[in-house]
């Protein structure tokens, strides 16, 4: 597997863009279209994350995304959610108790 050894993209004859990933848990090497994958953004590179369903054994796949795969992911047209940090909760004080 090139870039980074985690996904990599490729355009089919048909212009579409088809992304290859590889299972960790029955390590079958599929190609997967831009609706078939996930990218999360988060505020951390631990938050930043992409994710698949693997085509062969069902299992939830989810990965790390650096800069690189967020580009390559976010160019071939993979949606994106942009996570957001949720505030803490207000402490109790005596006026709103």
């Amino acid at each position: 597997m090139s870039l980074m050894s985690d996904i990599a993209a490729a355009a089919s004859g048909a212009g579409t863009v088809l992304f290859r990933a590889m299972c960790p848990d029955c390590r079958a090497r599929c190609e997967l279209t831009a609706q078939a994958l996930r990218l999360a953004i988060g505020g951390s590179r631990r938050t930043t994350f992409y994710s698949f369903t693997c085509p062969e054994c069902g299992s939830a796949v989810r990965r790390p995304a650096g800069e690189r795969i967020v580009e390559l992911l976010t160019g071939g047209g993979v949606s994106t959610l942009r996570l957001q940090p949720v505030a803490a909760p207000a402490a109790p004080t005596a006026s709103n108790v």
